[in-house]
C-alpha cells in the first residue's frame, strides 16, 4: 500500500530545531536511503518556506500497513531529535501514468 506522508517540523524559527536538524541530517539521509533501496520510500524531499527555510518533509512511501509507516517515522533520527513533530499520513495511489504506479 502506498502512503503520502507529510512530516512537519516544530517551530522553524527556533534555532535549536534547525541545529538539531543539521546535526542529525546525515543519519536521517542514510536511513532514508536504506528504506529507498528496499523499496519503501518511493520519493521524498524537503518542504520549504518561501524563503527556502526547511519546514518539514514529504514522502510517498510503500508499506504493507499503517503501523509500519508509524514505526518507520518513530525511529527516524529527525523524529527522535524532536525535529519532526507532526505527521499527516494518507493512503495514496500513484497514477498508472507514472512508472511507480504501474508496479502496484
Amino acid at each position: 500500500m502506498q502512503f503520502l506522508v507529510i512530516m512537519r517540523m516544530g517551530d522553524t524559527k527556533d534555532p535549536e530545531i534547525q541545529r538539531k536538524r543539521t546535526e542529525v541530517r546525515d543519519a536521517h539521509l542514510k536511513r532514508a536511503a536504506s528504506f529507498r533501496d528496499r523499496g519503501h520510500v518511493i520519493i521524498g524531499g524537503a518542504l520549504l518556506a518561501e524563503d527556502g527555510t526547511p519546514i518539514g518533509s514529504a514522502a510517498i512511501a510503500r508499506f504493507d500497513t499503517r503501523a509500519e509507516v508509524d514505526a518507520w517515522l518513530a525511529e527516524d533520527p529527525w523524529t527522535k531529535a524532536g525535529v519532526w513533530r507532526d505527521f499527516e499520513i494518507m493512503p495514496f495511489k500513484i497514477s498508472e501514468n507514472y512508472p511507480q504506479g504501474r508496479e502496484s
